[in-house]
């Protein structure tokens, strides 16, 4: 990839994918610190497999949104080998206050989607995990499959057997009395894709 060799071309290449990537991480994770940290991860990564991208596979967002969902994925297994105490302090660089009130405020603007995807757990990881490309991060089925390292037929199955489990459990909070509403309702962002 080019914009691992010239610094314009990787400013350019900054520039037009950071609020998506801190999007995605920001829908993932809720602490301001982690979700910079790991935004800038995602970019070094980047730098770090460019050889490995080939166009004929799929999108460039396809392909970092690939690695954004291995370093979210990373960090979740460390988190879970660590004490949750000691890792929230250590080897953070500190944050200037606009820059904790920025994230904070994405982190707030991801709520809903935090409680959607809390909602979304119940799915199997293979279906979950293309709803949250195509329907989340609007990705193309094409591009969620190169993401996930599937074939695009694969991911059209899965994304059609999460929508019916989808719809299945709306219906049947709505039959016991639950709310469906746009808030609380895992649907409300999945049907318009439908």
């Amino acid at each position: 990839m080019h914009a691992a060799r010239d610094p314009a071309a990787f400013e350019e290449f900054y520039r037009r994918h950071i609020d998506g990537v801190t999007r995605f991480v920001a829908r993932r994770i809720a602490d301001p610190h982690l979700v910079a940290d790991l935004t800038a991860e995602v970019f070094l990564a980047m730098l770090d497999s460019a050889d490995s991208y080939r166009a004929g596979r799929g999108s460039e967002t396809a392909w970092l949104y690939g690695i954004a969902r291995n370093v979210v994925s990373v960090e979740w297994r460390r988190a879970a080998r660590e004490s949750q105490a000691t890792h929230r302090i250590a080897g953070r660089r500190l944050l200037e206050p606009d820059d904790v009130a920025r994230l904070e405020e994405r982190i707030d603007a991801e709520a809903a989607a935090r409680h959607h995807r809390a909602a979304l757990a119940e799915l199997p990881e293979g279906e979950r995990a293309v709803v949250e490309l195509v329907v989340v991060d609007q990705l193309t089925v094409a591009e969620a499959a190169t993401a996930l390292g599937i074939r695009p037929v694969a991911a059209r199955v899965r994304l059609h057997r999460a929508r019916k489990a989808l719809r299945a459990a709306a219906k049947h909070a709505e039959q016991s009395g639950g709310s469906s509403g746009s808030d609380t309702d895992p649907l409300s962002y999945v049907r318009g894709n439908a």
